[in-house]
């Protein structure tokens, strides 16, 4: 390859091709630590609920600091800081309850069973009780 071969680019196309690719640099930068925030953030928010915390904006008293990201996004110490936090603000966190959130099924009244429904003992039994209250 010769100096012939190769197109000709002016300096200032390429000082303004640089300074692109450094802010492009700069706004994956950015885009990488916010989303490790995010992933932090939203962890705690997971170990929030676990732990029974009743109101989420708590956590804006957390410092974040202590959880760290690993290089494939495994997230870590997230549970044990909470665990610091709920014995640091207890007020924070609602107590222990054994109720559910789960409705009960309808009552429905009991039904009497029908004669083809019975085994012949079931109806022989059935069958004499209702000849004995007659």
């Amino acid at each position: 390859m010769t100096n012939a071969d190769t197109p000709s680019i002016d300096i200032d196309t390429l000082d303004s091709l640089r300074a692109r690719a450094a802010e492009l640099e700069q706004q994956v930068r950015n885009l990488s630590e916010q989303a490790r925030a995010n992933l932090v953030m939203s962890e705690l928010k997971a170990e929030a609920v676990r732990a029974g915390m009743v109101d989420l904006d708590g956590l804006k008293l957390l410092d974040p600091s202590a959880v760290a990201v690993g290089e494939r996004g495994e997230v870590t110490g997230a549970a044990t800081a909470m665990e610091r936090f709920r014995r640091a603000k207890p007020w924070l966190f609602g107590g222990a309850s054994s109720t559910t959130t789960a409705v009960p099924p309808p009552s429905q009244p009991p039904r009497a069973k029908r004669a083809t429904d019975m085994t012949l003992e079931e109806y022989r039994a059935a069958r004499a009780a209702l000849v004995r209250r007659v």
